[in-house]
């Protein structure tokens, strides 16, 4: 029996930073508290840092078919970069498409993700077909411990009408599921798009983007997808939220008394559109949906964040190389859209959250650990440092610097959005369920990631 005492750090929770030993035995924490007694424990000294709770990324894009290609992060590399950033349990989208059983696609995610994966994993399902069949074949799969999903407004192959998603909603409120939904307007993306290449005579500018997505597209979907929700009388989780516009909406059906919860990303706290001019070979490798926004967009977010109305920040980590990125070098819409940050998350929102004042650290653990455990169904198994609790744990230095680059991460993806940034802060050690699978940035153990269900 393994068992492993981490001595005289700050323990981090959503709601306190606190001086406290953490005994660790046969993979689940045993005690927290002071002076605790080692035993035969292994001691680690850890003064002078933080212990969070190991963080949960639950929107990530593994082994994904789309655009015509594949995401070129599958579970294997994908959850090497999730864990060397401090993440120890991701929540993926197994999507289901035309014409599939919601079985068939979570029977291809398990082929996936199984024995490859090197930290924990749970699963959304992204419905794209609702039948009858569907709808009897929910609850067994809620029963199994599935019990959030995914729709999308857009996307030719994905996007589901409102009727459906009214159904879908109700369906979930008699299982106790929810839904979280991609909110853009189809329409007029589709409209803009045919409006560039007559005006323009070819897609090809990067810079013409962001017109086609705007922030009123997000806005209206927003508005759209809440009403419904408030007709079928259920809790909605809105994704990767960019715009100021959308975040009115949010804040409006909340003056109403509706229960939203609200997730955002990295990408949108620290980059701006002004990314899309450069040149177009460069400007490709951002274009992700909704797309990069404005000034004012990030600092209502940030704000949102401080005031605790964004509950958690995901990744959207959806990686691609500068080779796929090029498949849109003729239409930018043929682009595959996202962008890696499985790796870098953590150490972006302590470094520009934490240190820079916008967030404290209770609010860090609360949106990348706790909220998200709490939101999916997993905590209290991960998400908070307490007996019982699995043994993630993530030793933080708040006082090592790194350098973001293209040739250090474990991201498959030839490129870093970020490349040569300067943080500090980084996860020192990363425990998963009791044992050390990173150190610095590099793996110890891999594919030791087994698959969680919510509780």
């Amino acid at each position: 029996m393994e068992r492993r005492l981490f001595h005289g750090g700050l323990v981090v929770s959503g709601t306190e930073v606190r001086k406290a030993d953490v005994l660790v035995e046969d993979g689940k924490i045993k005690a927290v508290g002071m002076n605790l007694e080692a035993g035969n424990a292994g001691r680690i000294d850890v003064t002078g840092k933080y212990i969070f709770p190991g963080f949960i990324d639950a929107h990530t894009h593994m082994d994904l078919e789309v655009s015509g290609t594949v995401t070129v992060d599958g579970f294997d590399t994908g959850t090497k970069a999730e864990l060397s950033g401090g993440t120890t349990c991701i929540v993926d989208f197994a999507t289901q498409n035309r014409g599939e059983s919601l079985k068939y696609a979570l029977d291809r995610w398990h082929e996936k993700a199984d024995k490859k994966a090197s930290c924990d994993y749970a699963f959304h399902l992204a419905l794209s077909d609702w039948n009858d069949s569907v709808s009897r074949e929910l609850e067994t799969v809620t029963a199994h411990g599935i019990r959030s999903f995914k729709l999308y407004t857009t996307y030719d192959g994905m996007v589901v009408d409102d009727k459906t998603i009214y159904q879908i909603f109700s369906r979930l409120k008699e299982l106790g599921g929810i839904a979280g939904v991609h909110c853009e307007n189809k329409g007029i993306i589709d409209a803009r798009l045919e409006q560039v290449l007559k005006d323009r005579g070819s897609r090809k500018k990067v810079s013409d983007y962001p017109w086609t997505r705007p922030r009123l597209a997000e806005a209206e979907a927003i508005s759209r997808i809440l009403k419904i929700a408030a007709c079928a009388d259920t809790p909605v989780i809105i994704v990767h939220l960019s715009s100021k516009e959308g975040y009115e909406e949010i804040r409006k059906a909340r003056q109403k008394g509706q229960q939203v919860f609200v997730e955002t990303c990295p990408q949108y706290l620290l980059m701006d559109q002004s990314r899309y001019d450069l040149t177009d070979r460069e400007a490709r490798k951002y274009m992700i949906a909704p797309p990069l926004r404005g000034e004012e967009d990030r600092q209502v977010l940030w704000k949102a964040l401080a005031e605790g109305q964004i509950q958690t920040i995901a990744t959207d980590h959806c990686s691609f190389t500068t080779g796929q990125k090029n498949m849109g070098a003729e239409d930018f819409s043929r682009t595959p859209c996202g962008m890696p940050g499985a790796e870098e998350r953590p150490g972006l929102i302590y470094h520009f959250g934490v240190s820079q004042g916008r967030i404290s650290l209770e609010q860090m653990c609360g949106c990348l650990a706790e909220n998200p455990a709490k939101l999916y169904g997993l905590y209290p198994q991960k998400g908070v440092i307490a007996p019982g609790s699995d043994g993630d744990l993530v030793v933080w230095n708040p006082q090592t610097e790194w350098t973001l680059s293209a040739k250090t991460q474990q991201s498959a993806s030839d490129y870093c959005p970020l490349e040569g940034m300067r943080l500090k802060g980084r996860a020192e050690q990363v425990y998963l369920r009791g044992m050390l699978a990173a150190r610095d940035g590099m793996i110890e153990k891999a594919c030791e990631g087994n698959y969680v269900t919510a509780i």
